[in-house]
């Protein structure tokens, strides 16, 4: 009696293990992440942007680094604040049709910020008319302003830009961009604020 309990509790528990290991899978099959997928990072990354946390960027307006505290809000909170087309782009990763944002013929002198937190991105200085119909920069006003990380979307491999402070979305960088950086910072309008300021 005793050894066929055993092996009815054995079987019962080998069949929620190969659920378990159905249900990862199936994801990766039918369209979802690929199995064996970093859900792990995944489930650290959010943790870890659950809460805010300090980062070093640059103050144009204090003219030295400063520490500030990034911005965690839920996608309510996000769709409160934004107009659909920001929300969409800072937060869905998505793309405003090519000569339709209202900085790419921008040539007033200031600064671009994130239209999610205002974080200061890019100075005027930099900017670039390169032909394609998104504002585009040489340079944001610090390496520590900005972030990037790779972008394997749309099957092809770009590197994808992103607000340090609040994780939205802005655009792409490439390695087309004109001296002496040779980088194309390729941004959605609607991520932008731009702000004017005296030369």
């Amino acid at each position: 009696m005793r050894s066929r309990t055993n092996r009815r509790d054995f079987l019962r528990l080998m069949g929620a293990a190969a659920g378990v290991a159905v249900g990862a899978t199936l994801p990766g099959i039918f369209g979802g992440r690929l199995a064996g997928s970093d859900s792990f990072t995944d489930t650290a990354r959010a943790a870890e942007q659950s809460a805010p946390r300090s980062i070093r960027v640059y103050s144009v307006e204090k003219g030295s680094y400063v520490m500030t505290q990034t911005v965690v809000k839920t996608n309510e909170e996000w769709k409160k604040i934004l107009t659909p087309e920001q929300y969409y782009i800072l937060r869905e990763k998505g793309t405003e049709r090519a000569f339709t944002g209202k900085y790419d013929k921008n040539h007033e002198h200031g600064i671009y910020r994130c239209a999610g937190c205002g974080l200061e991105l890019y100075r005027s200085e930099e900017k670039f008319d390169s032909g394609t119909g998104w504002p585009s920069f040489t340079a944001p006003i610090a390496p520590e302003n900005v972030s990037t990380r790779p972008d394997n979307s749309l099957f092809s491999r770009r590197t994808e830009v992103v607000c340090p402070r609040c994780d939205g979305h802005l655009g792409h960088v490439f390695d087309d961009g004109p001296k002496p950086t040779g980088k194309r910072y390729c941004m959605n309008s609607a991520a932008l604020q731009f702000v004017a300021t005296a030369k």
